[in-house]
């Protein structure tokens, strides 16, 4: 089967980028090894970032510059105005609120997060503050930074795109065939249940499989040694919670970051992020639970945490290596032959990797439709449940222990 492009990562940059060169007439397919979305996508906040939390310092960094337009971006994808439709991706929230504990630091960072950005702070008082955040002794903002469900985007975009997705075994059913290094002349795919044997001969293969792209590169003979990993240790929480998304901001860092969700009973489920779970790595679910309801309580004085219910979940950002190992300001692209490397750094950004990608692929002379007919058969893959629908998962009160080790998540 001869192809534009191949790509390998079926996470919110992979499918966005499908998208872009199916539009843009190439012959496109994407490989998933697991489920879509498994790791990093689904186990994001699905926070449109605007680049508000990376003004904190005073100033506009690099990373409120490149990220800055992503809300509209996103925004006018949802209404359907511009490609990808995404008309049928849950949004949880059309904004976020950002409050500050009452800090000489947090007072000045909220001044400096409106210099130079399109989506800036909108201060609200007394009556029009959500109920949670009434008590709240610093200032609370409303900004235009959407929130949406990961799992329902990906599933849109796999719904749109099903007969270019496929399925494939990562560890027994790929093999890839090379004239040099990271130069590839073909991708052989066996399906195990059937036996099944499909060969792609593509112009150009494309890694946006998260972490999963340090095995990819080795396999065509490129250097692994290119990403890295920055570790973090999500909390939830479920329970008669109110619904709440936002970022609670203490000096230069985000304290928290929740947002909410409703579970399969009606529960509200909070996934909590910032700097807790960044802190949270050293530290056992039992310790960061403990450590996660004395935070809350700290931020959010009207919280009746009584009834809640607990878990937590690792998973790592996988990104093009820093030199100080930091998080990138930006996307990653790197290219070698005829392989391309990509890393979003952030869930938002996927369209501008997808642009960058796309730009420098070019479909074969003589446009033609996409024929699926070769692959009508073979494994389609499903979507990533989100952490709180992970049957394995085990929950608790913070005077109980959990039953079992929680799953360690991978990214990709």
């Amino acid at each position: 089967m001869r192809l534009d492009a191949v790509i390998f990562g079926g996470g919110a940059a992979g499918l966005w980028l499908l998208d872009r060169l199916s539009r843009q007439g190439c012959q496109a397919v994407l490989l998933e090894a697991e489920a879509l979305g498994s790791g990093q996508t689904i186990g994001s906040q699905g926070i449109i970032h605007g680049g508000l939390k990376y003004t904190l310092q005073g100033w506009l960094t690099k990373s409120a510059q490149h990220i800055r337009k992503m809300p509209d971006v996103w925004r006018r994808a949802l209404l359907g105005q511009i490609a990808p439709n995404l008309t049928r991706t849950r949004l949880r929230s059309d904004c976020c609120y950002l409050w500050r504990t009452d800090s000489l630091a947090s007072r000045a960072g909220m001044i400096g997060a409106r210099i130079g950005l399109q989506v800036t702070p909108e201060y609200v008082e007394g009556a029009d503050r959500p109920e949670v955040l009434a008590t709240v002794s610093g200032t609370v903002a409303r900004i235009a930074e959407q929130v949406i469900q990961p799992g329902s985007y990906l599933n849109d975009l796999a719904t749109q795109y099903r007969d270019r997705i496929l399925q494939i075994d990562a560890a027994n059913g790929v093999a890839f065939e090379l004239r040099s290094p990271g130069e590839v002349a073909a991708v052989r795919l066996t399906d195990p249940s059937s036996g099944r044997t499909l060969k792609l001969l593509p112009r150009q293969v494309i890694f946006t499989a998260g972490a999963g792209n340090a095995a990819l590169r080795g396999q065509v003979g490129l250097s692994s040694a290119v990403m890295q990993r920055r570790p973090l240790q999500m909390v939830l929480c479920r329970g008669r919670l109110p619904e709440l998304n936002g970022h609670c901001v203490d000096g230069l860092k985000t304290r928290v970051t929740i947002t909410s969700d409703c579970d399969a009973d009606g529960r509200t489920v909070w996934q909590i992020g910032g700097q807790l779970a960044e802190d949270g790595v050293s530290l056992t679910p039992q310790q960061l639970v403990d450590h996660a309801a004395l935070e809350l309580r700290a931020v959010l004085p009207m919280l009746d945490l009584s009834d809640a219910e607990w878990s937590t979940y690792r998973v790592d950002r996988a990104e093009g290596a820093t030199d100080d190992g930091n998080r990138p300001e930006t996307i990653q692209v790197l290219c070698a032959g005829n392989v391309t490397t990509g890393w979003p750094t952030k869930l938002a950004l996927a369209p501008v990797l997808a642009d960058e990608i796309a730009g420098r692929i070019q479909p074969a002379a003589g446009r033609v439709e996409f024929d699926p007919a070769a692959i009508t058969d073979w494994p389609r893959p499903s979507v990533a449940p989100h952490p709180w629908e992970e049957r394995s998962r085990a929950w608790w009160q913070p005077t109980q222990r959990p039953a079992k080790p929680q799953p360690n998540r991978r990214a990709a």
